[in-house]
């Protein structure tokens, strides 16, 4: 068994990719990042956040079991200081977020209702995407939040055109393209970078490097298992970042959106994180020990070292057990929800097929 590359603890700092050998290295480059130095309010936030992202799917999970969730379900427990970081930073409305099919924590970090998410799972009309979606094709032009995509890597080109449109529109938005160490492979990533790089587009690639892809360890699957330094041969800069350390993904974020907001292009963040479950529902994950994910849950999980910092900033354990409570309950009524709401009318298999106006 392959031994993965794992994050580092929660002390490690970004660190940006040197120029590629023949690169011209006097061209602008980003600052190598610092942890964000959070307010207790902030602290207090994100921790809400990731807790609920962690228990909202731990209760799909639990759906999944009950036969209440059909199809595939890809769960992202471990993985919550990622999108919580980055997306405390990005505006709601005007910056755009889209995805893979790990997609529920992204849609809870941008603010969406956790009751609609939950209908969505479970193929209820309430859904967001009125139960026709289900886990892997959520939606919400509202939010700006563009999916939600089953095809590996599909994401990264799509968001190459919302950044064109940020560009087009001249709305001052942002762009952010998630995808996973599997999808940094994928050919049409790099067609979406070129074309990136060429335009100037106000994107940032996420690669959130949970380690094993579907059950191949990054470091058996990828020559340059180093992803952060991917965009180099498009002159596109990188970050490697913690991505178990709310505080360092926050940080390189500010970084990114300095550079994208400054005219300079896209730039691409790789996100050292780390999935507890299997790649899906179906997933039993047997490529890895029990052991190194245990040791991963000890040493490196999101929500307790973001706890330390609220412990540290005089919050006391009681209040993070109100905290606590609060996010049990709002899970609870979200699936309690999902499970009672109507199935979507039989006419609805007519409706959403074509666009008909633009």
């Amino acid at each position: 068994m392959a031994k993965p590359t794992t994050p580092r603890a929660s002390s490690a700092k970004a660190q940006a990719a040197a120029p590629a050998a023949g690169a011209d290295h006097n061209r602008p480059r980003p600052e190598t990042p610092t942890d964000y130095e959070a307010s207790k309010e902030e602290l207090l936030e994100f921790y809400r956040q990731m807790v609920l992202i962690r228990r909202f799917e731990e209760k799909a999970g639990q759906l999944y079991g009950l036969g209440l969730i059909g199809g595939f379900c890809h769960l992202y427990i471990g993985q919550e200081a990622v999108a919580v970081g980055i997306q405390s930073a990005l505006e709601p409305g005007k910056d755009s977020v889209i995805t893979g099919y790990r997609d529920h924590g992204h849609m809870l970090a941008y603010g969406i209702d956790p009751k609609v998410i939950m209908a969505e799972l479970t193929g209820r009309e309430a859904g967001i995407s009125r139960g026709k979606g289900g886990s892997m094709h959520m939606f919400s032009v509202e939010h700006k939040f563009y999916g939600g995509h089953g095809i590996v890597g599909a994401q990264v080109s799509l968001g190459a055109g919302l950044g064109f449109a940020h560009k087009y529109n001249d709305d001052g938005g942002v762009c952010v393209a998630y995808f996973g160490d599997g999808a940094a492979n994928q050919g049409q990533v790099y067609e979406a970078f070129n074309m990136a790089e060429l335009w100037k587009l106000p994107i940032i690639f996420v690669i959130e490097n949970n380690q094993y892809a579907m059950g191949t360890s990054v470091n058996r699957a990828s020559s340059e298992d180093q992803l952060y330094r991917r965009g180099e041969s498009f002159r596109i800069p990188g970050l490697q970042v913690n991505g178990m350390d709310v505080l360092a993904v926050r940080g390189a974020t500010e970084e990114a959106l300095k550079w994208v907001q400054g005219g300079n292009g896209p730039i691409l963040l790789e996100m050292k994180t780390y999935r507890y479950r299997g790649h899906s529902m179906s997933d039993p994950a047997k490529y890895r020990s029990r052991e190194e994910v245990q040791s991963m849950r000890d040493n490196s999980d999101p929500i307790e070292g973001v706890k330390k910092y609220l412990i540290e900033a005089g919050v006391s354990e009681d209040e993070i057990k109100v905290i606590d409570q609060d996010i049990r309950k709002t899970v609870s009524e979200a699936a309690d929800f999902a499970e009672t709401s109507p199935e979507p009318d039989m006419a609805e298999l007519y409706t959403d097929v074509l666009v008909e106006q633009y």
